[in-house]
């Protein structure tokens, strides 16, 4: 009886010192997932930003190429210039060549620029 006693004495020992072990896991691992949070939402939040952008480079591209064809009077930087303004971006800078036209468009969200390119004319 002596033996066992002291078995039983020396795994209580032992199971008492990782007590708690868990919570300090569960405690790491939200912090964890917290931080991964904090990181992702403000990059996650620019991908509607972007499309936007692209969006807004492409209708200034098209509304140049229009003015370039013929299709609507006026100067085709400039269609491309008001094109991008009433998307919600500035154009940064316009190309023609021939009814080709080349754009580049920006926007800024939050501490970034976003910018972006687009290139419209008649199919080949």
């Amino acid at each position: 009886m002596i033996g066992s006693r002291r078995i039983v004495a020396s795994s209580r020992r032992a199971v008492t010192g990782d007590r708690g072990a868990g919570s300090v896991l569960v405690v790491a691992l939200l912090g964890a997932v917290f931080t991964m949070t904090a990181v992702l939402i403000p990059v996650l939040a620019l991908l509607p930003a972007n499309q936007a952008v692209q969006g807004a480079a492409d209708a200034a591209a098209l509304a140049a190429a229009d003015t370039a064809s013929g299709l609507q009077p006026g100067v085709p930087c400039d269609t491309a210039g008001r094109a991008a303004e009433l998307n919600g971006a500035r154009l940064g800078a316009c190309t023609v060549d021939g009814l080709i036209a080349t754009v580049t468009v920006s926007r800024t969200a939050g501490l970034l620029t976003i910018q972006s390119s687009a290139r419209a004319g008649p199919a080949p």
